[in-house]
């Protein structure tokens, strides 16, 4: 099955968009090939509001939310997850129009992240003044906020839903113009799989994922999401079968078309359906599974 990918936005950096009665969209100049055109802070809310996502560390972005936001009382700030690209302006927006942070937690399984950091890298020095946990509800004056733990990404990853639109703010779980990174240690396919089959359990009519446009058939989307990441495992064992048994060689079969600067990326995901197709039994390694393991598939 093929993507629906969205990826026209219209957009000005450092500029408020009104996306509905109670969401608000200011993009922060940070473009690149895992961002997109770069990072979406939301506002929710009018007068009381909270922001989700306040993005990177970028002098021009922190000043044109503050600005956003001048003469409102900003309660809460959510995180939905510990990447430089996501997290480390909260602390600097809350220096300047005050809201306790929330989140899941600090990054990270404590695993190293052997083999260097992809995306954005992770933000280590995050650490929320308050802790969410799957089902939390935040409540302002005219809107509502549940958490949503989707690990998979990373471990600490929540989506933050808005039932009085039937909204999902999906972070970096699921995005409308590329496929989601999983990097191990701390990104997990197995969890990743369970965290998209949850979603269809749930009635949202659109999601605002952090990069890039809306999701406006989010079923369908997530249902193609799956088929695609099957489909992905279906082509390793494929490579296996026909010799290409590093992650190397099945990089450069399977993402040929790719901008090569997204293959370290790319490995980190195989490697990621490797572990999985190795817990699953479907796939085994003589060694612990990592990008240098070589691989090969029972009879």
């Amino acid at each position: 099955m093929n993507i629906p990918f969205v990826r026209e936005l219209a957009f000005e950096y450092g500029v408020v968009d009104r996306l509905s009665p109670l969401v608000r969209r200011i993009v922060a100049k940070n473009p690149s090939p895992f961002t997109y055109y770069g990072t979406g802070t939301y506002v929710i809310g009018n007068g009381e509001v909270a922001v989700i996502d306040p993005g990177p560390d970028l002098a021009s972005h922190v000043d044109a939310l503050e600005h956003a936001l001048a003469g409102e009382s900003v309660t809460h700030i959510m995180v939905t997850h510990t990447h430089r690209d996501h997290s480390p302006a909260a602390r600097l927006l809350q220096h300047r129009v005050g809201g306790m942070i929330h989140a899941f937690g600090p990054h990270g399984s404590g695993r190293p992240e052997a083999g260097g950091a992809v995306e954005e890298g992770a933000d280590h020095d995050f650490t929320p003044d308050i802790r969410l946990r799957d089902g939390d509800s935040i409540k302002g004056s005219d809107w509502t906020l549940q958490a949503v733990h989707t690990p998979g990404h990373c471990s600490n990853h929540l989506c933050y839903r808005l039932p009085e639109e039937r909204t999902l703010f999906t972070g970096d779980h699921v995005m409308g113009w590329s496929t989601t990174v999983i990097a191990p240690p701390d990104g997990d396919m197995q969890a990743y799989m369970r965290s998209l089959h949850r979603l269809l359990e749930a009635d949202d009519a659109i999601y605002w994922p952090t990069h890039g446009p809306a999701i406006r058939e989010p079923r369908s989307f997530v249902h193609a999401y799956i088929a695609h990441r099957e489909s992905r495992e279906a082509q390793i064992l494929d490579c296996i079968r026909a010799g290409e048994t590093t992650i190397e060689q099945m990089v450069k079969r399977m993402y040929a078309e790719v901008d090569p600067r997204l293959h370290p990326a790319a490995a980190r995901s195989v490697l990621s359906h490797l572990i999985h197709l190795v817990e699953t039994g479907r796939a085994s390694t003589p060694a612990v599974p990592s990008l240098d393991a070589p691989y090969t598939i029972h009879p």
